[in-house]
């Protein structure tokens, strides 16, 4: 099966070669059983229902069903719902899968369509970095940091902290008042590049 550029795929690694599976609905389940989404019948340590795939902003997460034999991700075995980056290697039963991202999907802010990222500060840089570190802390999908939290991370007013998140939804093309402008900010830095999973881990700042 053919994937266009800008999809999210899975790559199957079976014994009979490699298949691609386009990740084309927000959930995705896996399992031997002919009601998943991908089904893997030639794989015996698999559970008929084994783990689930969710798309969750911009972020792909994985949950396991309560299979077996468990499911792990880049050899760590997933205890709750984790958030998933792009070459991460899953496991379910015995089968491999690689989530895949070709080109990036791409939404409907003038920000989003340019091929460069906008130009930050150190300490725009600081901020957005608290303001994601919730999402893969610990391995487990959460929202973003509050005003509050990024304050307290930083040492920093949150007054200080609320004048650099306006700066970061107009370069990002984030408009309105939405409380969920915070978790689209959070989503585009990670998908785009302006935040490395890197920062995001134990001690990073």
């Amino acid at each position: 099966m053919s994937v266009e550029a800008g999809d999210s795929y899975l790559e199957v690694w079976q014994p009979s070669g490699v298949r691609l599976v386009p990740l084309t609905g927000r959930v995705v389940t896996i399992g031997k059983s002919e009601a998943n989404t991908l089904r893997i019948e030639t794989d015996p340590a698999l559970s008929r229902a084994h783990a689930v795939i969710e798309q969750l902003g911009l972020i792909w997460c994985i949950r396991d069903l309560g299979s077996r034999n468990g499911t792990s991700v880049n050899g760590k075995r997933v205890t709750a719902q984790q958030a998933l980056h792009p070459g991460d290697e899953i496991r379910v039963g015995r089968t491999r899968l690689v989530l895949r991202v070709t080109g990036g999907r791409e939404p409907e802010s003038e920000t989003r369509r340019g091929d460069r990222l906008p130009e930050l500060t150190r300490r725009e840089h600081d901020v957005l970095v608290a303001l994601c570190r919730p999402l893969v802390t610990g391995g487990v999908f959460r929202e973003p940091a509050s005003t509050k939290e990024i304050a307290a991370a930083l040492t920093v007013s949150e007054a200080a902290v609320k004048q650099h998140l306006l700066h970061l939804y107009d370069k990002f093309g984030i408009y309105g008042a939405s409380e969920r402008r915070r978790i689209q900010l959070a989503n585009d830095a990670v998908a785009r590049g302006a935040v490395a999973y890197g920062d995001l881990g134990p001690g990073a700042t």
